[in-house]
């Protein structure tokens, strides 16, 4: 990737790491705690030092979402409007990954 680092635990080329390694674990998110893109919340468990903090509401104007496949940076809504695919490049991305919003970015509720 020669876009923005993302960190985890074996992370590859299309952002897919140790816990989540489908062809559709295309995607990273950028968590509020340390502006750093991670694969999972797991991974962000794992090896930052610190509590994982979601991208906060009155940020969702602000790219936080990255596609590993084309690196085309998404807000929150852009994500979640794109109906499980890049809106750039189409790839899949795995729609299980609603299941975790919470851990991603600030949620009311309806999201997962």
């Amino acid at each position: 990737m020669t876009g923005p680092s993302v960190h985890g635990v074996d992370v590859d080329s299309e952002t897919r790491c140790s816990h989540y390694h489908t062809d559709r674990d295309v995607v990273a998110f950028r968590f509020d705690c340390c502006e750093e893109y991670y694969p999972c919340y797991r991974c962000h468990e794992e090896t930052a030092d610190h509590e994982a903090v979601p991208w906060p509401r009155e940020r969702f104007d602000e790219r936080s979402v990255l596609c590993g496949v084309c690196e085309t940076e998404l807000t929150v809504p852009e994500y979640l409007g794109a109906d499980h695919h890049c809106p750039s490049c189409d790839a899949p991305f795995n729609p299980g990954c609603r299941a975790h919003a919470d851990r991603y970015f600030e949620t009311d509720g309806s999201v997962a």
